[in-house]
């Protein structure tokens, strides 16, 4: 029978081309039409056959799993090789969909890495991270690759967890705004021209059950639609994301992606989205042999497929020949694999791939190499977070001899976390070494692959020679003469007394210490505090780390404490009592750089926590927006003088906080005293910059909803802004808050925005409020669609023609 190619017709709907196409395929081609498979099924790297090309082009996959090569150029000619592949040796000649991580940069050598995504956090620049993401998207056509399982819009709220840095931390509100500006990045303004984004992990993967990775989440239908899928359902919205990757965990004791009440229920029926959802690694493995909610691949691609799962990544087990089974077999109707294979082939049109399915075929890999650099610098800076200064800070000129002491010290690689380039590199080739490791989805066949890819190069050396990284000593040596450093000991292994009598050594003669502490995210060649399957039922800094601090501040050294981690850790008592913290994320090759400029006053710092740090690991969790009534937002009773016995129960250091070498003030309220539940107010007020500096600080909206019934958030970011000033200087700030944004489930389960009283502040972190009001919401109760909602306050700016406040 001949191909009828009225699919072809640019004229049509994505939909209906989809449609016509589907109607020509075979069950088994729809069935591999929702599988991915690795690169060397199709094609090996030097170009040739590999020997089951023929098996898989009979059945025609549909998409090609995440892979790395050393350079853009290789991997534009492995991808042009693979869909000329696709395209010619298959029936229908479909195109393939290659995906690929992109957190924080292509997952791919030649191409800039970025902070990871808790440091884009602490930055609080929306635009930087759309300026990111754009990038991306321009790197990831010019490689033909056109889905990225990227951004991570987890909101994490348990710092025991290994992932938290791979997130935007502990709110929803900061979550969704980044996560939209990503999504804006990626596809761009029309998705011809981009790449999918995917957003993970639906739902509420972010908080297992005792802080450890992959185990179930224990949340009702109000927090899940409420907290967990508010950056989800914010991009959708507002961002029109077009893929959503499922939890690995249960939700209400259903593993996730065989749970039709999220894939469909809530995630289409509630939110309105139109994408498709893709498959976290081996999910449909992990039903079977983790969590034994299906005792077969066949039957777990049955449940998931019900579900409404649309994809199976990396390799098929449940979908693929073993759907195809299910189907003949009776167990599955046909129409769910349509109904998935439909989706997945409408993102393919919407791509404009049957037109355009090849990359570019000419690259330049200096100019690429480059791209986004000084955009990584600037992010690096902008995410620094000064959390104390006792005044020694910035370093005086005529400091002439600094000990750098401490695991962070000298350590380059320590920079790359987790789902960044270096890092990946580093994994494959030590399991393509015989290394055996815990990540998720490893596929073992790739050894081959990756022997011929990857030249053995030393990570330190790797990330130095390709993308100019640098450690925190390299930079403090190019701002000061006399410069001594020591490790004093490792991220958790005690170096012995001799190795710590050196750096006590060091100390003694220098004229300030910068005590470099903290963590590592690493998958598994290596020692580490963070990662993936990396998590800790204690999350204070590691006793040797302590130990160390403890021997150099007996010194009586000034002490500079600089931690470079990617989640909360309990801080001990000398770090608490240094007279100077820094907190850095893993910044990426300019992460040591932005913080030495700090150290020394080339910048001043204006990151702010996107996490609550605690005391103390009993205290979790600690965010800001608990309800009110529970943890530290619960009022004490009569006679009763703290919440612990043994300690305050607030954080040690609050979201939101982050000091600067100069002052702020916030001044001259006005806000709107009364909106209808279909209305808005504005809320602004003056911030001024009172010391003798230019810095920037981030004004911060703040609101508590009094409604009945339900109880409520004691506090709820509401909205945020970055603003730049010189000494000086002010300017105005206003908010428009409106009342859909106000929205919640009900006592009914039904999503509305009631009439009620709502507190707002504004301020430069979430504990403080030294701007104030009260709003009334009047008018009737209204019930939300979810394309009713809003997500974000609009916030504009302008010169104030009002003097700073006394």
């Amino acid at each position: 029978m001949s191909l009828d190619t009225s699919f072809k017709n640019q004229a049509l709907s994505a939909t209906e081309r989809a449609d016509l196409l589907l109607g020509q395929m075979t069950l088994r081609e729809k069935a591999h039409q929702l599988v991915s498979v690795p690169p060397w099924y199709l094609s090996l790297a030097d170009g040739s056959a590999p020997a089951e090309r023929s098996e898989w082009l009979s059945k025609a996959p549909g998409h090609i799993c995440n892979f790395g090569v050393d350079d853009p150029v290789t991997m534009a000619r492995i991808v042009g090789d693979l869909q000329r592949t696709a395209i010619s040796g298959t029936r229908l000649g479909i195109p393939l969909l290659v995906h690929i991580e992109a957190l924080n940069g292509v997952l791919a050598g030649g191409h800039m890495v970025f902070p990871t995504p808790i440091g884009l956090a602490a930055a609080w620049s929306t635009d930087l991270v759309q300026q990111m993401a754009d990038t991306i998207r321009r790197q990831l056509i010019r490689v033909g690759v056109r889905q990225a399982l990227s951004p991570n819009m987890d909101v994490a709220l348990d710092p025991r967890w290994g992932r938290v840095h791979e997130t935007y931390g502990e709110d929803p509100y900061l979550a969704a705004a980044l996560g939209i500006a990503y999504t804006r990045g990626l596809q761009g303004d029309d998705l011809r021209a981009g790449a999918i984004a995917t957003a993970k992990h639906f739902v509420g993967y972010s908080l297992p059950t005792g802080g450890m990775n992959l185990s179930s989440y224990e949340g009702g239908a109000r927090r899940t639609r409420d907290l967990f899928a508010y950056p989800f359902e914010a991009a959708i919205q507002h961002a029109n994301l077009q893929s959503v990757m499922n939890s690995y965990g249960d939700v209400d004791g259903v593993p996730a992606a065989a749970n039709p009440d999220i894939l469909t229920t809530l995630l289409r029926d509630i939110i309105g989205f139109d994408g498709f959802v893709a498959s976290d690694y081996m999910t449909l493995e992990h039903i079977v042999t983790r969590q034994r909610a299906a005792a077969t691949a066949g039957e777990a691609g049955r449940l998931t497929i019900i579900a409404g799962l649309d994809t199976e990544f990396p390799i098929p087990y449940g979908y693929g020949d073993a759907l195809v089974t299910e189907v003949e077999a009776g167990r599955v109707d046909v129409g769910h694999v349509d109904r998935s294979a439909r989706r997945v082939l409408t993102a393919k049109f919407r791509l404009g791939l049957f037109e355009n399915p090849y990359p570019t075929e000419r690259i330049d890999l200096d100019a690429v190499a480059g791209e986004g650099r000084e955009l990584s610098r600037e992010l690096a800076a902008r995410s620094v977070v000064l959390l104390k200064n006792d005044g020694l800070l910035p370093l005086a000129p005529e400091t002439t001899r600094v000990a750098v002491v401490g695991p962070h010290a000298d350590a380059v690689k320590l920079q790359f976390p987790t789902y960044s380039y270096p890092a990946f590199r580093d994994m494959t080739t030590f399991m393509s070494d015989g290394g055996m490791g815990n990540m998720v989805g490893i596929d073992p066949g790739m050894a081959a692959w990756n022997n011929s890819l990857f030249r053995s190069i030393p990570v330190e050396d790797f990330v130095r020679d390709r993308l100019g990284a640098t450690s925190l000593v390299d930079e403090i040596r190019n701002r000061t003469a006399a410069v001594e450093v020591v490790q004093g000991s490792g991220l958790t292994d005690d170096l012995g007394a001799e190795a710590i009598a050196e750096a006590v050594s060091a100390a003694e003669t220098s004229d300030v210490v910068v005590l470099a502490l903290g963590g590592a995210s690493l998958w598994f060649n290596g020692e580490r505090t963070e990662g993936e399957a990396s998590d800790s039922v204690d999350i204070s800094l590691p006793a040797a780390q302590t130990r160390l601090a403890e021997a150099i501040a007996a010194t009586g050294k000034p002490l500079v404490v600089v931690l470079v981690q990617g989640r909360a850790y309990a801080l001990p008592q000398v770090v608490q009592d240094a007279a100077a913290i820094v907190v850095s994320a893993y910044g990426g090759p300019f992460g040591p750089a932005g913080v030495a400029d700090v150290l020394f006053g080339a910048s001043n710092p204006s990151g702010k926590l996107p996490y609550s740090i605690p005391r103390h690991s009993g205290q979790i969790p600690v965010y800001h927006h608990q309800r009110y009534g529970t943890g530290y937002r619960n009022p004490l009773p009569p006679d009763v003088d703290k919440h612990y016995l043994d300690m305050p129960a607030t954080p040690a250091y609050s979201f939101g906080h982050g000091l600067s070498y100069t002052r702020f003030g916030l001044s001259h309220l006005s806000a709107g005293q009364e909106m209808t539940t279909r209305g808005q107010v504005a809320i602004s007020a003056t911030v001024a910059n009172t010391g003798d500096r230019h810095g920037a600080t981030v004004v911060q909206l703040y609101v508590r909803v009094n409604t009945s019934g339900a109880t409520r958030p004691a506090q709820q970011l509401a909205g945020f802004t970055r603003v730049e000033l010189d000494a000086g200087e002010s300017r105005r700030v206003e908010f428009t808050l409106a009342a859909a944004h106000l929205g919640y489930t009900d006592i009914r389960g039904e999503f509305v925005v009631d009439p009620s009283t709502v507190d707002a502040w504004l301020s430069f972190d979430s504990e403080t409020r030294p701007l104030q009001t009260t709003i009334r919401v009047t008018g009737p109760r209204r019930a939300l669609r979810s394309a009713d909602r809003v997500f974000l306050s609009d916030c504009t700016t302008t010169p104030s023609e009002m003097g700073p406040s006394s």
